[in-house]
């Protein structure tokens, strides 16, 4: 997590001028705050979390549950392209793919106000609910996991193991996406600048 973050941020900053000028000022703030991130992967180095590891689909987004008509079908298994093969292999937190979910409803949020607005509609029109919608599935689904699997043996039985990992995990996932989105579409990268300042500012 510390060598992405570090990569990531050499990244940003070399890129910085060449970036939408609406994405700026989140730019700065991620930036600025490059130690924060790293102290919060820190959270994981300390205690013995409850939960035990297991095997992950890796690569957990909207994309890859598929709606039959009558049930969901989860597909591509083989974890994030973009990793070792070795690296996918390990077993992980499930939180991870809570955490990539979560982070694929702010996309799904943000790919239909990028539509809005290129259509016409005012910014100001539209980002307050893309925001409220973002959050509002993004609660319903993580109350309905918990619901299910909260007594299971791969997550941790105590709220605050709970939140340091998921945090942790919701962190790392923007700033991995924040890596692709400066080498292929500059013009989101404003979606995973506000994942890593949200993440942040959570308490």
């Amino acid at each position: 997590m510390h060598s992405l973050t570090a990569r990531i941020m050499q990244l940003l900053w070399g890129r910085f001028d060449s970036l939408p000028e609406s994405a700026r000022p989140d730019a700065r703030r991620v930036l600025d705050r490059e130690p924060e991130i790293a102290s919060r992967f820190d959270t994981l180095l300390g205690p013995t979390f409850s939960a035990l590891r297991t095997r992950i689909h890796g690569d957990y987004h909207l994309g890859q549950v598929l709606y039959t008509g009558s049930d969901f079908m989860i597909i591509d298994f083989e974890g994030e392209p973009a990793r070792p093969l070795a690296e996918r292999r390990q077993k992980r937190s499930a939180l991870q793919d809570v955490a990539g979910m979560l982070r694929s409803f702010h996309y799904a949020a943000y790919a239909a106000f990028f539509e809005q607005v290129s259509g016409g509609a005012q910014p100001s029109d539209v980002e307050t609910f893309t925001q409220y919608w973002h959050r509002w599935v993004s609660v319903a689904y993580l109350q309905s996991y918990l619901e299910i699997a909260r007594s299971a043996a791969f997550l941790p039985q105590s709220d605050a193991e709970l939140k340091t990992l998921l945090d942790a995990y919701l962190l790392e996932k923007a700033v991995y996406e924040l890596g692709y989105e400066l080498n292929n579409r500059p013009d989101w990268v404003k979606i995973p600048l506000q994942g890593i300042l949200q993440t942040l500012q959570a308490v």
